[in-house]
């Protein structure tokens, strides 16, 4: 096991730095791209330009710019951004993280909890009424885009009812949970709903095909000889079996949430996440913030994809053999 979560982790470790390099190459090494250009302003004269590239290293070559990149980045953690000259990326990030971390926790406990209920309910209830009208709101879930979702959640919470049915809602933006948890709750509160309308819809039908597919199994059948019954063999045994994919598909899910999968539903409801600083980075071009939130993505993701192997290796060890 230990062999296996070195080489995971060395994998992983490559990932990373592939990622970074071909970020580094596509906004600073693409054909027509000039980021001097761009800091300097428009109509800036030759002399401007080459100061800029002088001030930021833009006129070294290419592997040096990216050790010296890298460098201000992990090593000084003084990288800087083009657009708001002084401002350290790193700082931007760390106090954007809280944020996205309280959007997708909370909306990830409700997509788990009615995504669950909602799949061993349609397994529980197959062949009856009960089953394609669970099927039927996770298919209306998963349909239903998160900007539109959320727009349409704001014109009733914050315009159409605000003064009568939702005058508790407050206005649109994050509260922290150390100042006021009860805020930070409330304003978190439609967000967490709209992104897990999404999920939970997904993780109900998975979770009733593997249920389904499991009631057939032949220890299944050897519980219904024992004389258990239907409730407690769906409950013990079916549903444990079952809930293998549903934690690989969460681990991947949470990991990409976090590294800003979940920009639409921030900049819908205002809150200042990393999808959100990474959606005006683009919008401003500006490239070591973008670096920065890419590689703290690519961080995120790549480590759900590592802890989902590991937890693969222990609970089979062929895995680790491969």
């Amino acid at each position: 096991m230990l062999a296996f979560t070195a080489r995971r982790m060395g994998a992983a470790v490559f990932v990373l730095l592939s990622i970074s390099v071909l970020v580094f190459l596509i906004f600073f090494a693409t054909p027509g791209v000039d980021p001097a250009a761009r800091i300097a302003g428009r109509n800036a004269d030759p002399a401007t330009l080459a100061q800029v590239r002088a001030e930021f290293d833009l006129d070294r070559p290419l592997p040096v710019r990216y050790l010296v990149m890298m460098q201000h980045l992990f090593v000084d953690r003084d990288l800087t951004s083009y657009v708001n000259r002084g401002v350290e990326v790193i700082p931007q990030i760390t106090q954007a993280v809280p944020v996205t971390l309280s959007l997708v926790l909370g909306a990830a406990v409700v997509w788990l909890v009615v995504g669950v209920g909602m799949g061993v309910l349609a397994a529980a209830y197959r062949g009856t009424a009960v089953d394609p009208l669970i099927v039927l709101l996770g298919v209306i879930g998963v349909s239903m885009p998160v900007y539109w979702l959320g727009e349409l959640v704001n014109l009733i919470t914050q315009s159409r009812l605000h003064d009568s049915v939702f005058s508790w809602v407050p206005p649109l933006g994050y509260v922290g949970l150390r100042e006021s948890p009860g805020q930070w709750a409330l304003h978190l509160l439609f967000p967490w709903l709209t992104l897990a309308a999404l999920y939970a819809g997904i993780y109900a039908r998975v979770l009733r095909s593997e249920v389904l597919s499991a009631m057939d199994e032949d220890y299944v059948r050897t519980a219904r000889a024992k004389g258990l019954t239907e409730r407690r063999i769906l409950l013990r045994h079916a549903l444990r079996c079952s809930l293998i994919p549903v934690v690989s598909l969460f681990g991947l899910d949470f990991g990409a949430l976090v590294g800003g999968s979940a920009l639409l539903t921030e900049v819908v409801f205002g809150l200042p996440g990393v999808g959100k600083l990474t959606f005006d980075a683009l919008q401003n071009l500006d490239l070591p913030v973008i670096l920065g939130c890419v590689l703290y993505a690519a961080f995120f993701v790549v480590l759900a994809n590592a802890v989902v192997d590991l937890v693969y290796a222990l609970l089979d060890p062929r895995v680790r053999r491969g």
